[in-house]
């Protein structure tokens, strides 16, 4: 099969997250699924409609892929609407990884702002099975308001089953809200960390990546153990569509996970 071909997949299972969010479990329709690395992604393709990257959210207990899909176009809301049994096209995985081994025996931060604490689950998830390899762990995590926020079940199990610190913030806080309000950054100085001992993976809209990148190394976290992901740059993730280019890097071959010290020139492009 040519490399830019979708292999066939099919949906085994949908769940709503969110009014506009789903996860779907993915396996290919022959042969194992090939493994993938926390942060990687696969090319979706949405037959008739086109593809898009999208991040790997986790393992399936069934062995296959999961991924967290938010409605925003054509191709993810085709995607959106998949029900078991249907068949759509993957290829990939493709790109770089988060650099979880690269973190042990420190503190870890995981920042994460609305669906980019989905490429980031693998990696808490990891954490928190092997907690007494890393120090403090402290996941903090954006959100629009409380009703738009993924995996809250996640959220508390990790907080009360492995004593992982979670805090959440809202943007636009209801009646109920009793926790804090602003953006992720401003967490930064609510968890406890050793900063020149300290791993950071952050992921979200690209100011909230500037913002909170740039808070943790002010704290004194090295700008090379703080690690960003630019999924949103990835158009064919194969490096052969030509637009792929982020000077002087290729996004499609050298991302999506890249240091704060690659990535903090190009985070102004991914900015609104």
């Amino acid at each position: 099969m040519h490399p830019m071909t979708p292999a066939p997949y099919r949906v085994c299972s949908r769940r709503p997250d969110l009014a506009d969010t789903v996860t779907l479990t993915l396996r290919p329709v022959e042969g194992p699924c090939p493994p993938f690395l926390p942060g990687q992604f696969t090319m979706l393709h949405a037959p008739g409609v086109g593809e898009i990257p999208i991040s790997i959210s986790g393992r399936a207990r069934s062995g296959g892929y999961a991924q967290t899909i938010r409605a925003v176009g054509a191709v993810s809301g085709a995607l959106c609407r998949m029900r078991p049994g249907d068949v759509v096209g993957v290829r990939g995985p493709y790109g770089t990884a988060w650099d979880v081994p690269a973190a042990a025996g420190l503190d870890v931060v995981v920042a994460a702002d609305g669906l980019g604490l989905a490429p980031l689950r693998p990696v808490v998830r990891e954490l928190a099975a092997h907690g007494s390899r890393y120090g403090r762990i402290s996941v903090i995590v954006g959100t629009r308001s409380p009703a738009t926020l993924v995996y809250p079940g996640e959220l508390v199990r990790w907080r009360d089953l492995h004593g992982i610190d979670v805090k959440i913030t809202v943007d636009h806080p209801d009646r109920s809200w009793r926790g804090q309000v602003g953006p992720v950054a401003q967490l930064v100085d609510r968890i406890v960390f050793e900063p020149h001992r300290t791993f950071a993976f952050v992921c979200g809209p690209g100011v909230m990546m500037r913002v909170t990148a740039a808070e943790l190394v002010r704290r004194g976290v090295p700008a090379g153990q703080v690690a960003l992901s630019v999924e949103r740059t990835m158009k064919c993730g194969a490096g052969r569509c030509g637009h792929h280019r982020l000077d002087p890097l290729s996004a499609c071959l050298e991302g999506p996970v890249l240091s704060y010290e690659r990535a903090a020139g190009l985070l102004a492009v991914m900015e609104p």
